[in-house]
């Protein structure tokens, strides 16, 4: 990945946030890695040098500044948004692959040797797939170290290291602090077991209303809930389930996360992260967007809206399969009507996927996963709820990705996905779409023929045939799904 010296310097010296997670400054004199908005003294030039990776920084030899804490910035819109090998690994690697299926298991996932795959990341980010996974379970854990009482040893073996001395030397090298020196710098509250609570940084603007309206038009019973300014929902991570709870502020998304097990706070992360589309640029999105005279006044009065993504991309594809010609409030409906019939099913978690959180006496009212992909299809017929047809399509989509032929998840290959998804029956170019907007985060998804869509284009003036609308949307490339909500929006 080329840095522009200049540019970086630029942004440097004026503190700006927009840069934030897209490089990294590192001072020679000091031995320091810092966000581009820190608030030191602007180092002098030949002083400077810029990494593309927290753990390319990390692997030249310096550590974190303890002030602006470069490893808890944004994650980088390049990789959030690429469709190609480095972005899908650095979306694989953030949802903790690495350190569950090794580097092996990573290459297997993209198609590609370690060797070469070893060699891509490198040339683009400065460090290969065990320096960046190292770099976030170096941040997972300090997470942990500050905000839980568990001990040091389990920390270490929680956040993915192999061993309580490759813990202890990594969090010194990382930070010039050892984890016991960095536990005392922690709150002295004591938070309630298997809960964390943390703050997600963003790239301002956020439009948090857009967000939090769209999730609580969907929710549904004991999966997800917007309680006003606070979106809660259960999740199906790799080694148990989990509760979350997002509370957008004004530079941070405040999260409280409850887990079964503690090894899975980096996905858990990653996730909440994704749902809200926090590491998207929305200056840069709004900056093509605003140039089209038919959105400029929506995109000045709600600057920074988000597509709002999925954390379970098989949860997407149900909802985008049931949703097919009928309402929001009808698909809710019938959604429910599933969940009820799955969690009446009784059925234990297929080997080596997760189970939900067990509502219990103890936890009145716990928010569960999405059923597991084999729980749905076996599903009985009057489980369903709609026709025919539709009912066969949702059973094609659970078994396809029961049997590891349907790849859902945010490393997928967007181009591979969509054509599994539209050889399936009953699945057109619009659930596909919105499905690949959704769940593996396309940000250049336009579904010309959505109603909803083409109502939005009448409210703004724009046109709304199928087809004058799809030309009229080229001008928003490269991000025609965030143009799709803000027509959603309108309507």
């Amino acid at each position: 990945m080329e840095l522009d010296f200049e540019r970086c310097y630029r942004a440097v010296d004026s503190r700006d946030q927009r840069f934030d997670g897209c490089f990294y400054t590192a001072v020679r004199t000091t031995g320091i890695y810092c966000r581009p908005s820190c608030p030191a003294v602007t180092p002098k030039r030949e002083n400077v040098t810029f990494y593309p990776s927290a753990a390319a920084a990390q692997r030249g030899g310096y550590r974190a500044c303890r002030r602006c804490r470069p490893d808890a910035a944004p994650g980088s819109p390049e990789w959030d948004s690429r469709a190609d090998t480095v972005g899908r690994a650095m979306r694989l690697i953030g949802d903790g692959v690495v350190d569950r299926e090794g580097v092996p298991g990573l290459a297997s996932r993209l198609g590609y040797t370690e060797r070469h795959l070893h060699r891509m990341l490198t040339a683009e980010l400065g460090a290969g797939p065990l320096a960046l996974a190292r770099a976030q379970r170096a941040q997972t854990a300090r997470i942990l170290v500050e905000t839980t009482d568990l001990g040091l040893a389990e920390i270490a073996f929680a956040a993915g290291f192999g061993s309580v001395r490759q813990f202890n030397d990594t969090m010194l090298e990382v930070y010039a602090q050892a984890p016991s020196q960095l536990r005392e710098r922690r709150p002295k509250e004591r938070g309630e077991a298997g809960v964390v609570n943390l703050r997600l940084a963003y790239r301002t603007p956020l439009h948090a209303g857009s967000l939090l309206s769209f999730f609580a038009a969907r929710t549904l019973p004991g999966v997800d809930e917007v309680d006003g300014q606070t979106y809660r929902r259960g999740l199906n991570l790799p080694h148990g389930g989990a509760e979350v709870a997002l509370r957008p502020g004004a530079r941070w998304v405040h999260a409280t996360v409850r887990l079964e097990d503690v090894r899975d706070l980096a996905p858990a992360v990653a996730r909440c992260r994704r749902l809200f589309d926090l590491d998207a640029d929305p200056v840069a999105v709004d900056g093509i967007l605003g140039a089209d005279p038919g959105l400029r006044e929506v995109v000045a009065a709600e600057p920074g809206v988000r597509v709002p993504r999925a954390v379970d991309g098989f949860e997407m594809a149900v909802r985008a399969v049931v949703g097919q010609q009928v309402s929001v409030a009808g698909a809710r409906t019938t959604l429910g009507r599933m969940l009820r019939a799955a969690a009446g099913s009784g059925e234990p978690a297929a080997s080596g996927e997760p189970a939900p959180i067990p509502q219990t006496a103890t936890t009145p009212g716990r928010l569960t996963g999405f059923p597991a992909a084999h729980t749905v299809a076996d599903l009985p017929d009057d489980a369903f709820g709609m026709p025919a047809g539709r009912r066969d399509t949702i059973r094609a989509v659970a078994q396809a990705v029961a049997d590891g032929k349907l790849d859902l998840d945010p490393g997928a290959d967007r181009a591979e996905t969509t054509a599994r998804l539209t050889e399936l029956p009953g699945i057109g170019p619009w659930t596909a779409g919105y499905i690949a907007m959704r769940a593996i985060g396309d940000p250049d998804v336009f579904l010309p023929t959505d109603l909803a869509a083409r109502r939005g284009a009448t409210a703004l003036g724009l046109p709304d045939t199928a087809r004058a609308l799809a030309e009229h949307a080229e001008r928003w490339r490269p991000w025609r799904s965030y143009a799709l909500v803000r027509l959603w929006r309108a309507a």
